[in-house]
């Protein structure tokens, strides 16, 4: 029985100290040198272009996310038929994700686009103050990432919301669920922050109807996925003012093309899918416990719902 790795080559060698620091006796392959298609029993993976591969290892009983989203890895062809997919939980991860949106949160809320572009213009203009208590700040997803993130803004006394496909009851936030509930919120936010998983029904969620909801001004920062957002809806949207800015993570197809308008837009913020990167010596211990449980016929854990796609 054995592991196979696969991603970039650069990081590979990273993932196999942290899973061997752990279980020395683990016998792991880094991706293409397999050695024999049936000795893999794990597959530890990020690009989805590796679904098509893992089809070549009949004895494939669990595919491991490196990240927190899966969607990458459910898109067709998919994980080989009957092979449960698990996902990665991490302290680490939910904390990066809090420090970059707020991050942006105060950056939109204290002015620091129009300060720079003062500073550029050598401009001497004090802007009006902000007030903290008034500034809405709206989730879209209030899973592990999404209530850090919110009770991040919430203990600097923003005024926080949060929308989910369920209903959700979190201290300090004004909850909201379904189609209904999702306009009544985007109605109402003044900074927009996406951190949905990515599934065929948030699909193209950030368009130009729900762009339209918001007030005239609003902002919006992306940590999910590219897939969230309609680039062309986004753009019309911030040339119009309607929307004031954006801090985008995520983008559909990333790497984000070199002549994409996002990259000059004065009022977008880019980043290169670098808000939360993962870690392994801190994930490791969930993926080496994951093996030593599917060879022990023991429950996984953290496993993806198909149903759900999360």
């Amino acid at each position: 029985m054995a592991i196979l790795l696969s991603t970039k080559d650069g990081t590979m060698p990273t993932w196999r100290d942290a899973l061997l620091a752990l279980d020395g006796g683990l016998d792991i392959r880094m991706f293409p040198a397999s050695g024999p298609a049936e000795d893999i029993d794990v597959a530890i993976c990020w690009s989805s272009y590796d679904m098509a591969e893992l089809r070549r290892y009949p004895n494939l009983k669990l595919l491991v996310s490196m990240g927190a989203g899966v969607d990458h890895l459910l898109r067709p062809p998919g994980p080989p038929p009957g092979v449960p997919v698990a996902r990665l939980k991490d302290v680490l991860l939910t904390s990066a994700m809090g420090e970059w949106v707020l991050l942006n949160v105060l950056r939109f809320h204290r002015q620091d686009l129009q300060y720079r572009a003062q500073q550029a213009a050598r401009i001497w203009r004090e802007l009006p103050a902000p007030e903290t208590a008034t500034r809405r700040i709206g989730f879209l997803g209030l899973g592990e990432l999404g209530a850090h993130a919110a009770g991040l803004c919430r203990v600097l006394g923003f005024t926080v919301m949060g929308w989910s496909r369920q209903p959700r009851r979190l201290d300090g936030v004004q909850c909201f669920a379904g189609t209904d509930g999702l306009d009544a919120m985007l109605r109402q936010t003044d900074i927009l922050v996406c951190l949905l998983p990515l599934t065929p029904d948030t699909r193209g969620v950030i368009n130009a109807r729900t762009l339209a909801l918001l007030p005239r001004g609003a902002a919006l920062i992306n940590g999910a996925r590219g897939g969230h957002v309609v680039a062309q809806d986004l753009l019309a949207a911030l040339d119009s003012g309607h929307v004031s800015a954006a801090a985008l993570d995520v983008f559909e197809p990333e790497p984000l093309p070199a002549d994409h308008a996002f990259w000059a837009h004065p009022r977008v913020l880019v980043w290169p899918h670098a808000a939360s990167i993962t870690i392994p010596r801190s994930v490791a211990p969930q993926v080496v416990e994951n093996i030593h449980r599917l060879r022990a016929g023991q429950p996984l854990i953290n496993l993806v719902d198909f149903s759900t796609g999360y």
